[in-house]
């Protein structure tokens, strides 16, 4: 077994700042604690005077006044046309008039206004607002399943709304239980004479846009005194069964974050400018995209809306040419499954270019000519001006990213976080090839340590160092709103345990293998609570026993069923369906009417699309433990089950595409 100075001296990214603690009394034992090799004379501090989401945009706003801001493509005769911008001093003007109409309506610092809709100037505007004045900012998004939405506005006790048009009638199906503590609704646009009288009926007060931003006309607020410390946000996530969880992030965290964003690019030669242009699709409504799109507007950058329609979004690229791009995994898959180059020359090329890159060439130097008469129309397709795609929301396929590291002519970037972390927590390096199917190392403005798992065989001290990854640092969110309980469930002492197993690479990067809780992300980044929704698959007449599987590879749900055998047998009997039980487990009729009962029950129980078994297979044999599929408490295990089913759940996979 190698030492711990061993284990060290290998990782040339990271700096030791602790060391680990073997345990003798049974407890896990904890491996040394890691920071960013850029952080090793200290933490980047946040510029002179930039100590809160407000200063940021204040600041950007002084410095930048005149250049473009936030942009959207202009509708001629149904047509979408050109972007049509606002410049920095146009959307400061416009959110001194939002914020203004908030405190009218009596919202005070520590008040909370929530923010529903997809993307877009006026989302921007409204949580710019409530960074001038000290209000929480509340995201809504219905993902979180049925019923979301009714419980985030009545547990953050929302006073205003701001919708988009479309989602006005979401809104008012929460009434009238939301009515308790919400006042006023602002849609994005106009409002219906319909909605208005359903809102007033209830005592409420409902605006079109331009309406609302008169309402604080001629009044003077004085801007309360906000700290680092003060929330901003509150921005709720699933990750369990049960309700969703507020999450309480700080001004600090996020400014924090976008210091030490800044610090690993200067340290790789790069940097964020005013001339960058970001394409802004992936929900604001999450910490990701929310603490990109503040470090383009620390910047002076400019923000591009998409129109909201994902077959149309490589028409927005084209028109809106990015330079700075970021994507959950599935769009990317998309564009490398596109069909680019599959002639001779394009598999030539490539293999050129990567194998130069493996020695060590930075992607711009690895193959020049290459980049102009093959990789072109690859980078064309992105714009022509991306020089940065950063990966977030679930894990990029090894072979996705080589794929783009190779042919998209600029850096490709994964990183790995969550909401209760700010986001950023890991990414991987521009120019490093060998950290493919990595998240690269910590950022430098955290601490990480592995801690040993032993009923799962993850040993934070063995030669591989592998644990739950656990996170110290400013950027920690400040724990979970109403609910001390959960938050001192992890974070502990400081550290906040991530629940995700984490492996040390060589270099000090390092690798996600496995979770502790059944949670994960499909490819587009949706959470599934896999026991939640086997406890409801499991209620369907004919199932004995159900394992639902899905990774953050593929966008939908399998499921391996041991049906019981007396109602399988009934049901067939009754169809005209012959042969014996294992003969009816493979008969593709019988396989036909078992998920036809599992979207009915999917429906009954009100479950999102992604939720929905898309294959199953039947098993006439119950999971037992003498296959080592489950415990003498029949609980299942699961990392067994996959290696048991593997084959199967690859046939279901690629047969069910």
């Amino acid at each position: 077994m190698a030492t711990e100075k061993e284990i060290h001296e290998k990782m040339k990214y990271l700096v030791e700042v602790e060391k680990g603690v073997e345990a003798c009394d049974g407890t896990p034992s904890l491996g040394p604690t890691y920071r960013s090799l850029f952080a090793k004379d200290g933490f980047p501090k946040p510029e002179d005077g930039m100590n809160t989401c407000w200063d940021i945009f204040r600041i950007s706003a002084e410095k930048h006044a005149s250049r473009r801001m936030l942009g959207h493509r202009e509708i001629v005769d149904l047509k979408a046309g050109k972007y049509v911008w606002q410049t920095y001093q146009q959307v400061f003007d416009t959110v001194m008039k939002v914020g203004a109409s908030i405190r009218s309506c009596g919202v005070e610092k520590g008040g909370r206004c929530s923010i529903y809709g997809s993307n877009c100037s006026e989302w921007i505007i409204s949580m710019q607002a409530c960074n001038a004045h000290g209000i929480y900012c509340v995201p809504l998004y219905d993902t979180l399943g049925s019923g979301a939405v009714e419980f985030i506005l009545c547990h953050a006790e929302v006073s205003i709304v701001f919708v988009e048009e479309k989602k006005i009638g979401e809104v008012l199906k929460t009434f009238p239980k939301s009515t308790e503590y919400l006042k006023r609704i602002v849609s994005f646009g106009k409002v219906t004479p319909e909605q208005r009288e359903d809102v007033e009926k209830v005592g409420l007060k409902i605006y079109a846009w331009d309406e609302f931003l008169q309402l604080g006309d001629d009044q003077q607020f004085e801007f309360p005194e906000i700290s680092h410390t003060d929330i901003c946000t509150i921005m709720y996530t699933s990750g369990t069964t049960g309700d969703p969880k507020g999450v309480l992030i700080s001004n600090e965290s996020i400014v924090t974050l976008i210091g030490g964003i800044k610090l690993v690019l200067s340290s790789v030669n790069e940097s964020l400018n005013e001339r960058d242009v970001y394409l802004s699709y992936l929900p604001l409504a999450h910490i990701f995209d929310r603490v990109l799109e503040e470090a383009m507007i620390s910047h002076g950058a400019s923000i591009g809306f998409w129109r909201g329609d994902v077959k149309l979004l490589i028409e927005d690229i084209g028109q809106l040419k990015p330079t700075i791009f970021c994507a959950v995994p599935r769009l990317k898959e998309k564009i490398a499954a596109g069909g680019f180059f599959k002639s001779k020359i394009f598999r030539l090329a490539y293999s050129y270019k990567y194998k130069n890159m493996r020695k060590g060439n930075k992607h711009g130097e690895a193959a020049p000519i290459f980049d102009k008469l093959v990789f072109k129309n690859v980078k064309e397709g992105l714009g022509g001006n991306v020089r940065l795609i950063l990966s977030g929301a679930a894990p990029l396929a090894p072979h996705v990213e080589e794929f783009f590291r190779v042919v998209a002519c600029c850096h490709v970037l994964q990183g790995y976080g969550l909401t209760e972390t700010c986001a950023g927590t890991f990414v991987s390096l521009p120019n490093e090839i060998g950290m493919l199917g990595t998240v690269g190392p910590p950022v430098p403005n955290v601490d990480v340590r592995l801690e040993s798992v032993p009923e799962m065989g993850y040993d934070a001290l063995s030669e591989v160092p592998r644990g739950e990854v656990c996170v110290r640092g400013k950027t920690l969110f400040s724990g979970y709103y109403k609910r001390e309980d959960l938050t001192k469930q992890v974070l502990i002492d400081g550290w906040f345990h991530t629940g995700d197993i984490g492996e040390w690479q060589p270099d000090g990067s390092l690798k996600i293998i496995d979770r502790m809780k059944n949670i994960f992300k499909l490819s587009q980044g949706e959470y599934v609570a896999v026991e939640n929704l086997e406890n409801i698959y499991g209620s369907v007449s004919i199932v004995d026993s159900i394992w639902v599987y899905g990774n953050s590879f593929e966008s939908y749900l399998v499921a391996i069923v041991v049906p019981k055998q007396p109602a399988l047998v009934r049901w067939a009997h009754e169809n005209g369906v012959d042969g014996d039980f294992d003969a009816l487990c493979d008969n593709a009729k019988v396989k036909e009417y078992a998920l036809s009962e599992f979207s009915k029950t999917a429906k009954l129980n009100h479950l999102k699309g992604f939720e929905f078994l898309k294959a199953i297979h039947l098993d006439p044999v119950a999971f037992n433990i003498e296959c080592d599929l489950i415990t003498p408490t029949y609980k299942k295990k699961r990392p067994q089950l996959l290696k048991h089913y593997q084959s199967v759940i690859d046939g279901l996979y690629k047969h069910g595409k």
